[in-house]
């Protein structure tokens, strides 16, 4: 493991001002995606969508990691440059969901456990020779009535400690993405009680598997209200219990915290960010790995249609750079209608 490059990268990832595109979507997904916009989910489109975001022209400037499946790892552009390629010659690092999805955990209704830890050491080897400089693997945990347990918290730790610690011997980055979900009616303070627990388990398990700290990135969701609470918590509620949660559990070693986006709108993702860096006082860099929140108005300015690619890709800029402005603490709602 060198860990020297490791750090290296983890540190050029979340540069300042810059943060990571997720457009990792498993084919459910894209499908979902691409039918909210009318569009049949066909590997041509797929492919194209992603050269859309990918060649926007500036958005190197914003962002310094694009995590990919794997079928977008192995595709061109139109004129026959691989993905990875194209991104590392942009500045921007290419990265790889390497997890196989959640199934329901075995005796625990209610919980579940993500797959993918079989083979894993191969298909990480494949991904270096593809042009992989990091990777990214989600665990879930939903509130419920008695859940999650603490089998539940245990036994999804362990299997991000073992991922990041794969991958760090093959020489790639881990984001380690422990998220909470949303869904529920739990208040801010039950979110913020289990994204403790679950960041501490993640933790000792990282201890214990020799992962550097140095060489990974995280990857958390903020303390939100459930998206059905009678009592949905401000911008200044959420940054402050978040901050508060990642004091007490993420050791400072960690050189950069990209928070998932979870369900909020393009909006919300970027004011919350931005008021958690307005705080300031960490000692981590408070970056981004959104991938609905920044890709939603581009998807929906493109449609499928090559006129719409010029205008389409100012706005994913637009989004990117708003983000980067969060990272200073810079954004205001008020340039949601300005001129960027």
């Amino acid at each position: 493991m060198d860990r020297q490059k490791l750090e290296s990268v983890a540190q050029a990832i979340v540069a300042p001002g810059k943060g990571v595109l997720a457009a990792d979507e498993s084919f459910p997904t894209i499908e979902k995606r691409l039918k909210s916009i009318n569009l049949e989910s066909t590997e041509e489109y797929r492919r194209g969508y992603r050269e859309l975001l990918f060649t926007t022209d500036g958005v190197e400037e914003f962002i310094g990691g694009v995590i990919t499946f794997d079928e977008t790892m192995r595709h061109e552009t139109v004129d026959g440059i691989p993905f990875p390629e194209l991104l590392t010659s942009r500045g921007i690092y290419p990265g790889i969901k390497v997890d196989k999805g959640t199934r329901d955990l075995a005796l625990y209704p209610g919980e579940k456990f993500t797959q993918g830890l079989d083979g894993l050491r191969e298909r990480l080897a494949e991904y270096v020779e593809l042009g992989a400089a990091f990777t990214k693997w989600r665990t879930v945990y939903t509130i419920g009535k008695d859940i999650p347990t603490e089998y539940g918290y245990n036994a999804n730790a362990a299997s991000l400690a073992q991922y990041a610690a794969l991958c760090q011997e093959a020489g790639l980055v881990p984001i380690v993405e422990p998220e909470v979900l949303m869904d529920g009616d739990h208040t801010i303070e039950r979110c913020e009680e289990v994204t403790t627990y679950a960041l501490e388990a993640v933790f000792a398990e990282l201890f214990a598997a020799g992962v550097s700290l140095e060489g990974m990135l995280l990857k958390p969701n903020m303390i939100l209200s459930g998206k059905d609470c009678s009592v949905q918590a401000g911008v200044q509620e959420i940054a402050e219990a978040t901050i508060r949660v990642l004091k007490r559990t993420v050791p400072s070693a960690v050189p950069g915290i990209v928070f998932l986006s979870g369900g909020q709108t393009p909006a919300q993702a970027t004011e919350n960010l931005s008021a958690m860096n307005a705080i300031g006082g960490f000692p981590w860099q408070m970056s981004f790995s959104y991938g609905r929140a920044l890709q939603e108005e581009t998807l929906n300015s493109w449609l499928g249609k090559s006129e719409n690619v010029p205008e389409a890709q100012n706005v994913f800029y637009r989004r990117a750079k708003l983000n980067s402005l969060a990272r200073y603490g810079e954004y205001t709602p008020e340039l949601e209608t300005a001129a960027v």
